[in-house]
């Protein structure tokens, strides 16, 4: 979440590749978007450039009709699943069993690194990946900052009650 320092606001908590820039939307921001969307493109088609090597070599070695449609198969399934999990992790965080349930994915999210870095570069088209969900829980930590530093006006002891 975000931390606050003694008699200060609490201070938004920094994203990768963007720090706080996320905040102000600064000039370095709009760059840093479009530069780590052409990055994340660039390794899409470096990534799907292997797959398609790894697959060209099981052809080639003659391993039969089906392997070479299971690895098509798992890899279409892996990166379907990498991706949607990748998109919803930017809009809220895992909790509870989601969490346990995110960790057991790492492999499938390693397997399916197109849909992750695909899911990346969708966002990033948007937003910076996870701002929205950094910019909600700033806010609110804001707000109730704002709420817990309002004092009282006067005694409260020596109100007077209505009849």
């Amino acid at each position: 979440m975000t931390e606050a320092q003694p008699d200060s606001r609490p201070l938004p908590e920094p994203l990768r590749f963007f720090g706080t820039t996320w905040v102000d939307r600064a000039a370095p921001y709009w760059l840093r978007r479009a530069a780590l969307a052409v990055g994340a493109l660039a390794a899409t088609a470096a990534g799907a450039l292997v797959l398609k090597l790894a697959y060209d070599g099981l052809t080639l070695g003659e391993s039969g009709g089906l392997v070479p449609w299971l690895l098509v198969i798992a890899f279409a399934v892996c990166s379907s699943l990498a991706f949607t999990r990748t998109l919803a992790r930017f809009t809220a965080r895992p909790s509870g069993e989601d969490a346990a349930r995110d960790a057991s994915l790492r492999a499938v999210r390693g397997i399916g690194f197109l849909g992750v870095l695909l899911a990346y570069l969708v966002r990033d088209l948007i937003e910076a990946p996870g701002e929205k969900l950094h910019r909600t829980e700033w806010r609110s930590a804001v707000a109730l900052y704002e709420k817990q530093r309002t004092s009282r006006t006067g005694n409260p002891a020596r109100r007077k009650r209505r009849r």
